[in-house]
């Protein structure tokens, strides 16, 4: 039976990391088997493109350049990743995905939508995931939240401006309205109350997974 692909999206500040770990947690609890995976990274690989993304240093990477490595980065983690845990039945959970590049590079930075899909293509090989949460909030908010770290000197992509973040968000809600896969969640809400919110969309994929005996 092949497993499925779930993957948590937003802007910067919108708490896809805890809501995915909370996530796995309550999905393990119902006996599947799970693994979690980041966009870029989970493989050798694609944790050297995620240092070379963030760093400061590289302030004059070209929008091709950077939507170049994210694909690279992708294509490694769904090739070693992310089609053998599907293939094994497994819940594969993603901290962003490829529509992550159609916001941040295809809005945020101007590529344009159907470049970046272009350029994905060769790196999902039509792997897409059964569904996208996308937890959204205004932009003001995530910055906000994400201050700690974007404000760190530590990450390349938060620290742009906020009008390239609105764009980013902007792009989400674009293809929210676009495409069946994802499903939005007021990110902007106490937490506890998001993971419900979470669960609600994820629950009718996995009340029909094979628990683990």
């Amino acid at each position: 039976m092949r497993g499925l692909y779930i993957a948590l999206e937003g802007p910067e500040g919108s708490g896809k990391t805890t809501q995915l770990r909370r996530l796995a947690a309550r999905l393990r609890q119902r006996g599947l088997e799970v693994v979690e995976v980041r966009e870029p990274g989970s493989t050798a690989l694609g944790e050297q493109v995620r240092a070379l993304l963030e760093d400061p240093a590289h302030g004059d990477m070209t929008a091709e350049a950077e939507a170049l490595l994210f694909a690279a980065a992708r294509a490694q983690l769904l090739r070693c990743v992310v089609r053998p845990a599907l293939e094994q039945g497994r819940v594969v959970l993603s901290d962003r995905c490829v529509y992550a590049s159609l916001a941040y590079q295809g809005y945020g930075r101007g590529l344009g939508e159907e470049v970046v899909r272009r350029v994905n293509e060769v790196a999902t090989g039509g792997l897409l995931p059964d569904l996208v949460v996308l937890l959204d909030l205004p932009v003001e908010e995530g910055l906000v939240r994400d201050a700690g770290k974007s404000r760190s000197g530590g990450d390349r992509i938060g620290q742009e401006a906020v009008e390239f973040h609105r764009r980013v968000r902007e792009g989400y809600l674009r293809l929210s309205r676009e495409d069946r896969r994802i499903r939005v969640v007021r990110a902007d809400d106490d937490p506890d109350r998001v993971a419900e919110q979470v669960w609600e969309a994820v629950r009718p994929l996995v009340e029909g997974c094979r628990e683990a005996p």
